[in-house]
């Protein structure tokens, strides 16, 4: 009789064994799609990441060909001439003063007045601009000609004093966008902050 006991024990053992590498093999197939849920999930936000990049990448360009060059105060005091016919933009300098509706002379770093020309856009914003404040421009430099303050001087943006110091200019901005910070920059803090 104990022979046909152990053969009993032995198969319950060999019955259970079926059952447990069924549940072997679910848990596994079910690690392994886990593991494929997860790589989707990793390639998903890969995904999403280089879309956030070449969406800011497109802004970088787009911001670029509206803003033009960022040209440090220093390098408009040096040689303004050198940027000619170019689209800059000049950041965070203080106005010293105001050159009738037309205009407003920025300090460079040197001390030295850098005058910008706001363009009719500009100036129908309505945006007020006093000394003290610190602006970022943007827009083309132009060479200083007897046109351009023919043209401001008939249009009455400009008075003849008003002139008379715009004839010192060798170039100027032609401001085609303007943001104002929104604090008065102290009388001698100077142009870059």
């Amino acid at each position: 009789m104990t022979a046909m006991g152990e053969r009993a024990s032995r198969r319950g053992a060999a019955d259970f064994g079926m059952p447990l590498m069924i549940v072997s093999i679910v848990a596994m197939l079910g690690f392994m799609y886990w593991l494929f849920l997860q790589g989707e999930k990793q390639a998903a936000e890969k995904e999403a990441i280089a879309a956030q990049a070449r969406a800011d990448s497109l802004e970088a360009e787009r911001l670029a060909s509206i803003r033009g060059e960022i040209v440090p105060g220093e390098a408009l005091q040096t040689d303004p001439g050198l940027y000619t016919g170019r689209l800059v933009s000049v950041e965070r300098l203080r106005i010293t003063s105001v050159l009738g509706s037309q205009g407003v002379w920025l300090e460079l770093p040197n001390g030295n007045p850098f005058l910008v020309s706001l363009s009719p856009e500009v100036r129908a914003q309505g945006t007020t601009f006093s000394a003290g404040r610190t602006i970022t421009v943007s827009g083309m430099i132009l060479a200083m000609g007897d046109s351009a303050l023919d043209a401001w001087s008939s249009a009455g943006s400009i008075g003849e004093g008003d002139r008379l110091a715009a004839e010192f200019s060798t170039h100027f901005l032609e401001a085609s966008s303007v943001q104002v910070a929104s604090s008065v920059t102290p009388t001698g803090a100077g142009g870059t902050h």
